[in-house]
């Protein structure tokens, strides 16, 4: 395990994005309003960040710790580091070049367009993405923004823990939705074993859960309706690690459940999120995770790029 994904490094890393991150709101609900047993939980509405998503905070602690040259920064994504790393390089006044799969979401491309990144489209799953995106920086010279394995971007989604610790003191379990494992790993290195961490991921990209079968990051499907978000074919080396030492366990979701989580958050909170960002809300309405009598648990809500309210009426809706 890198000691230089430390809590030290991560509170460094706090305070440089400060000027550029939102501290995005939590709210404490009753699990009874979602038709469960009653438990305080208190979701963290990452979902609100700028561009979407959590994943700005690892853009932006790569942008600031690397200042790109002329040929700017190059990225691959599913859609929401896209979209981040678009946004960031936008903010500094940096050119961004982004892969991205066909399964991206229409909302999730016009962001990227609208924050005047160059933009290019290719292959079935984020893993295309990424090969092409590699054999590009070849070419360019430009500096390579990963998603999840990259040692600055665990350390800004790390400080989405640190700001949920001090918004929610006291949890006893954290719920984190699972695709590279970026977000996770860097929760883990914050918390250090503090709060319970419990991965969630869906059954058609079982990335964490695979890799913990087998020891090591293995390749695992990549499909399911949260597959802009949550399939990337395997998790981070670099998370791994963290994984092994404190998640405690990963659940997996159905995408029927996924869908569900998203009507209900909409129904009873009015809030709307991508599959990727309720899937973890998703492992409480599926039973997958049921808190014990007295269990204080929070709920991380890590992306909002939806194309509509009304989810799951059609493909392209459902999959948003």
């Amino acid at each position: 395990m890198s000691s230089s994904l430390s809590p030290q490094r991560i509170t460094a890393t706090f305070r440089q994005l400060q000027p550029y991150v939102r501290r995005t709101p939590v709210v404490e609900v009753d699990a009874a309003d979602f038709g469960l047993p009653p438990a305080p939980l208190v979701l963290k509405l990452e979902h609100l960040q700028h561009s979407g998503s959590f994943k700005v905070r690892g853009a932006f602690a790569n942008l600031l710790a690397h200042p790109p040259g002329p040929a700017g920064v190059v990225a691959a994504s599913g859609g929401n580091h896209g979209a981040a790393v678009a946004y960031a390089a936008m903010k500094l006044g940096v050119r961004a070049t982004i892969f991205v799969p066909e399964v991206a979401s229409p909302a999730k491309v016009a962001r990227i367009r609208a924050y005047g990144a160059e933009l290019k489209v290719g292959g079935e799953r984020y893993a295309d993405a990424l090969a092409a995106s590699e054999e590009w920086l070849l070419q360019s010279g430009g500096q390579p923004v990963h998603a999840f394995d990259q040692e600055e971007t665990l350390l800004g989604q790390g400080t989405v823990g640190l700001e949920f610790e001090d918004q929610a003191p006291g949890l006893d379990t954290l719920l984190v939705a699972v695709g590279g494992g970026g977000l996770i790993g860097g929760i883990a290195a914050w918390s250090a074993g503090r709060v319970r961490l419990v991965g969630v991921e869906p059954e058609g990209a079982p990335t964490l859960t695979r890799a913990l079968e087998a020891g090591r990051p293995v390749d695992a499907e990549a499909g399911g309706i949260a597959a802009d978000s949550l399939a990337p074919r395997r998790v981070g080396e670099r998370m791994f690690p963290l994984a092994q030492a404190y998640v405690e366990r990963v659940v997996l979701v159905p995408d029927e459940a996924i869908v569900r989580a998203q009507q209900a958050l909409w129904d009873v909170t009015r809030l709307v999120t991508e599959p990727g960002g309720a899937a973890a809300f998703a492992a409480l309405l599926s039973g997958g995770c049921q808190p014990r009598p007295g269990e204080r648990v929070g709920v991380l809500l890590c992306g909002g790029n939806s194309a509509a309210v009304d989810f799951g009426r059609s493909g392209e809706e459902g999959a948003s």
